[in-house]
């Protein structure tokens, strides 16, 4: 579609102001639909001498409504022109009473140089606007288009065959008012009804044990969700046991995590989940289930916990939460951990887990680096459970 114009017409608002008023609004909107037509000319050493004003038409096309077509005059439209010039021009070629349209023509290069002839009217609508036809048969173009012995000693004949490119837009308005019908389309709900589905413990077909709890869910709920959970209950490769699935290496309330997000498309409440208020812990659960999303191949879980990790960013969390996001490759979540233990505020001391006293980061010189948590995770073993923080010492580090 070609561009657009607007005009805005408003009510007279010269009515008293103790009047109740009604305001309403319209607006006027001009465009172009565009069309184009491609035309072969063969022959054309045969077509000399056709006579002045004599043309070779081509077949009518429609663009926007309306008939056209290509007339080439090789002896050229009027007996001044005959003599050097070839004519090129568009005709309506329907009936119609002031058309209004831009047009371009174009003498394609044949050589594969795409040094094409074009005149075009598109390019001045500013300047001069859009060119009007009367009535059938009007025409637009140009009477003088090509020197003959130029066109006859060019790259624009080829083989006896001229290729003309011919584009039209016709210019349309209407004016659109108000809407006389007001829908309200409530917002989709397709996830209250499968996170219903799971609250409800209907039609369950399997069960997952962690960590000594037992979680029932629909294998085709989970496999349209997840890919990892297709190929374990679905694929060649598919687990024995697929009535009960014994899950390693995964707390309890991060599982149910995984299946809130699975059927309601949402993170579940934190602070409900853990049974604690205070953002640590919402943080550690958020580092857990960015893990078991990237474990599943949960990417919409995955960023949205890496979202909440980028927001809550502290001196306690900042090494294990850096660990994270360098195992599962969270860039942005990394980028933002590098900021924030750039800062000269957050660079040094012993700070405080709640009752754990670790002291997490140190300089080297004029650079930082952190060490504890890529020790921790590298040998996968995890300096806190979740919501319950164990001793330093039992890991072999002083408090």
């Amino acid at each position: 579609m070609g561009k657009i114009f607007r005009e805005y017409s408003k009510p007279n608002n010269a009515s008293s102001s103790s009047t109740s008023e009604s305001s309403t609004t319209s607006t006027s909107i001009t465009e172009t639909v565009n069309g184009s037509h491609q035309f072969k000319i063969t022959g054309y050493s045969l077509s000399k001498g056709l006579g002045i004003g004599k043309y070779i038409a081509s077949d009518t096309f429609m663009v926007g409504g309306y008939a056209w077509a290509i007339y080439f005059y090789p002896d050229g439209k009027s007996v001044e022109d005959n003599a050097a010039y070839v004519s090129l021009f568009i005709a309506l070629a329907s009936e119609g009473t002031d058309v209004r349209a831009l047009f371009e023509l174009t003498l394609l290069d044949q050589s594969g140089k795409e040094r094409h002839k074009v005149h075009s009217h598109f390019g001045r609508t500013l300047e001069s606007g859009p060119y009007t036809l009367k009535y059938r048969g009007s025409m637009w173009g140009y009477k003088r288009f090509f020197k003959r012995t130029l066109l006859e000693q060019s790259d624009y004949l080829k083989g006896d065959c001229l290729s003309v490119h011919c584009s039209v837009g016709v210019v349309k308005s209407h004016t659109e008012g108000p809407k006389i019908y007001s829908i309200a389309i409530p917002p989709s709900n397709i996830g209250q009804h499968f996170g219903q589905l799971l609250e409800s413990g209907k039609r369950t077909d399997v069960n997952f044990e962690v960590n000594g709890e037992t979680f029932a869910a629909h294998k085709l709920v989970l496999a349209a969700r997840s890919p990892v959970f297709r190929a374990q209950l679905y694929g060649p490769m598919k687990d024995q046991n697929t009535q009960c699935i014994k899950v390693e290496d995964m707390e309890a309330p991060v599982f149910k995590a995984l299946l809130h997000f699975i059927y309601w498309d949402s993170l579940p409440d934190m602070e409900e989940l853990t049974g604690m208020s205070s953002k640590w812990a919402s943080t550690l659960m958020s580092q857990h289930l960015l893990a078991a999303a990237d474990r599943y191949g949960l990417e919409r879980l995955r960023l949205l916990c890496e979202a909440n990790l980028c927001e809550d960013v502290a001196i306690n969390t900042v090494a294990t939460t850096l660990a994270l996001a360098e195992q599962h490759h969270c860039f942005q979540l990394k980028s933002v951990c590098l900021k924030f233990v750039a800062m000269p505020e957050n660079l040094r001391g012993g700070y405080s887990i709640d009752s754990i006293h670790i002291q997490q980061i140190y300089i080297v010189s004029n650079n930082f680096v952190i060490t504890l948590c890529f020790l921790v995770w590298k040998e996968k073993k995890l300096f806190y459970e979740l919501c319950r923080p164990i001793k330093c010492s039992s890991i072999g580090l002083s408090d």
